[in-house]
């Protein structure tokens, strides 16, 4: 692969994985626009270190908080992660090229464009992410699950699902981005056994590591503004984005 094309997922990584707007269908839509047969194991592996990086850096006081006194959060994690990986790899190993369907990409973005919508509609709760049973964090995670489908984004679900299920705002997006931890770390274990079967080339670990590096920098960007445009009130501006992406994407590959 060009190592434009490397830079340039990066960068859609980096964005798309924090911002409400999908990270998997808009690395769909330019994969199939590019002509990208095949991401290999080790782009993947690469791109979603980097973003697993920049929440690190962005939430290191949380975590760190997490491991001393709020131990409590970490079951919380654990279940609310069950969902995705029983959907996921239930998909990936029966139904894997639902994952690569443009088609359904966009279509999956009309979806994330209405969820956006509603938001501003949902009452701002009360309960801290510390303060969640374990029924409600299933069933954030099972929003999560939801977004295993290309288009779907995985941070505007989740955070919806928070907000319902009354967690305050920031609250709704901490827990939001603390739950991404496992669940990139899952899916970034699963590529591993891709990545040992095609390890990279000498001449390609160059490459690899300036797309972790761009994509773990425009994700620690990203991660800041969504947090700010949050709140700010301003996530239901995201819909503008996805449900015009995604009617231009179901016009072109349905006719393509």
């Amino acid at each position: 692969m060009p190592w434009y094309h490397v830079v340039i997922l990066a960068i859609v990584q980096g964005i798309a994985e924090f911002l409400p707007i999908s990270s998997s269908g808009h690395l769909v839509l330019l994969g199939a626009l590019m002509e990208i047969k095949d991401e290999s194991a080790s782009l993947e592996i690469i791109l979603h270190t980097g973003t697993l990086a920049s929440i690190l850096v962005v939430y290191w006081k949380r975590i760190l908080a997490m491991l001393k006194s709020d131990a409590r959060v970490i079951p919380l994690l654990v279940i609310g992660t069950i969902p995705a990986a029983v959907v996921g790899l239930t998909i990936k190993s029966q139904f894997p090229e639902l994952l690569k369907n443009p088609l359904l990409a966009g279509c999956m973005l009309l979806v994330t464009g209405c969820l956006l919508i509603l938001l501003p509609c949902i009452p701002v709760g009360k309960t801290a992410y510390q303060g969640l049973s374990w029924r409600n964090s299933l069933l954030v995670g099972c929003f999560q699950a939801v977004a295993i489908l290309p288009g779907i984004s995985r941070s505007g679900s989740t955070i919806v699902g928070g907000r319902l299920l009354g967690l305050k705002n920031d609250d709704a997006v901490t827990f939001s981005f603390l739950l991404a931890i496992p669940a990139i770390m899952g899916a970034t274990v699963l590529a591993l056994k891709d990545l040992i079967k095609e390890p990279p080339s000498g001449e390609n670990i160059g490459i690899l590591a300036i797309g972790a590096l761009v994509s773990f920098v425009v994700g620690f960007f990203a991660l800041h503004w969504m947090i700010r445009w949050s709140r700010q009130g301003r996530l239901d501006w995201f819909a503008y984005w996805c449900i015009p992406v995604g009617l231009i994407s179901i016009a072109y590959w349905a006719f393509a």
